[in-house]
């Protein structure tokens, strides 16, 4: 009953907080139960390429290969060979961490393009009604924008709302590399919006690697947006537990496995990590090794832990929320289960509280002149002396 009583009580206060934030709609979601299905397992066609032996031995399995593995293996093979693996497993290779990265290109362009004409066949269906019609139309539209000439989704995978990740600059070569981490409501269908951009992870890209080029016009940069789990819908119960980041963790360790071997950066990738995003952060953190990781949250409600210590040594710590943030109104705490743990932006958590004045409410962090996008920028080129910090 206790446990009934509290998540009770964390659904309410994140509901409060949408109303508080004029979101009337996302409030009466929230009192609503929407659980998620995580995507854990690989994407479709990765059965058939487990089998194949065409190639007279078998295929790096995308369920347990590590991307060193998968580097490996492709490096073992011509040109032609990769181009034949990625027209018969599009989804496989498009999302094999490790493969390389213009084949991985060429491999989600394929996959999406196969999404576009089974939408389009969907919504030309007379037997749908009127609703999945318009989520038809939507998918096909949604996917349509992604084959826009120049864009490199680094992955895509159709199952359930849609994940999609994409690169923003020269991934191969580029001396510094962030991560967008995203947080709630985050989905193929809304992952680039041109409404409201900064509320999507690729509109948020797009301003980190412009503020960069700003900063430091000769250093090359790259920023991923990342899309690569499955994120909480609204304000409901999967928004107060780490269940989805728990399932999301191991695919942005993945992620990073992959880069590693993939990309030469200076540094490892800076992960910027956006409200329930940073729950899935704080759940791969401890498992960082080697060089220290600069790990951003901004507008966290939590990273699961109750200090940065708890993160381990592998990570440095930056924090920020605005006063205006309506995620400061919500329960940071942690019992059974329920509720993601202290404030990052505390003074006892242990981060550094760096400032976003100028910012404004729950998305408003990567706006052009505000003091968090300036900040965002310099710790991703490692330009840690041109960081400002919060004035108490």
């Amino acid at each position: 009953m206790q446990r009934r009583r509290l998540k009770r009580m964390l659904i309410g206060a994140f509901a409060t907080c949408a109303v508080l934030a004029d979101a009337g709609a996302a409030a009466a979601q929230a009192a609503a139960s929407n659980e998620q299905v995580a995507i854990t397992t690989p994407p479709a066609g990765s059965a058939a390429w487990v089998q194949d032996r065409s190639l007279g031995h078998p295929l790096p399995d995308p369920a347990t290969a590590a991307p060193a593995a998968v580097a490996a293996f492709f490096a073992t093979l011509t040109a032609a060979q990769q181009d034949r693996l990625a027209h018969s497993y599009p989804l496989v290779v498009g999302n094999l961490d490790g493969a390389p990265l213009q084949l991985r290109y060429r491999a989600n362009a394929l996959a999406v393009a196969q999404e576009v004409e089974h939408a389009k066949a969907q919504a030309a269906d007379p037997s749908l009604d009127a609703t999945a019609h318009a989520l038809a139309v939507s998918r096909a539209n949604d996917c349509q924008a992604l084959l826009t000439p120049g864009r490199q989704i680094l992955s895509f995978d159709p199952r359930g709302r849609g994940l999609a990740s994409e690169v923003f600059g020269d991934l191969a070569t580029a001396q510094r590399v962030s991560v967008i981490v995203p947080g709630s409501d985050t989905d193929l269908g809304h992952f680039d919006r041109t409404v409201e951009p900064l509320r999507s992870p690729a509109g948020m890209a797009r301003a980190l690697r412009a503020e960069e080029q700003r900063q430091s016009p000769g250093t090359s940069t790259a920023v991923v947006a990342w899309t690569g789990y499955v994120t909480p819908v609204g304000l409901g119960p999967d928004a107060v537990t780490s269940r989805l980041a728990d399932a999301g963790a191991p695919r942005l360790q993945r992620l990073l496995a992959g880069l590693a071997v993939t990309s030469a950066p200076a540094a490892p990738p800076a992960l910027f990590c956006h409200s329930y995003g940073s729950v899935v952060c704080g759940t791969v953190a401890p498992g960082l090794r080697g060089e220290t990781t600069d790990l951003v949250v901004l507008g966290s409600p939590g990273m699961g832990v109750s200090s940065a210590q708890d993160l381990g040594t592998g990570v440095h710590v930056w924090a920020t929320r605005n006063p205006t943030d309506w995620i400061g109104n919500v329960p940071y705490l942690e019992v059974g289960g329920l509720g993601h743990g202290a404030d990052p932006t505390g003074a006892d958590f242990g981060a550094e509280e760096i400032s976003s004045a100028g910012a404004a409410g729950h998305m408003g962090y990567f706006a052009d002149g505000t003091a968090s996008l300036h900040n965002f920028a310099a710790i991703a080129l490692g330009d840690y002396q041109a960081v400002s910090y919060r004035i108490s």
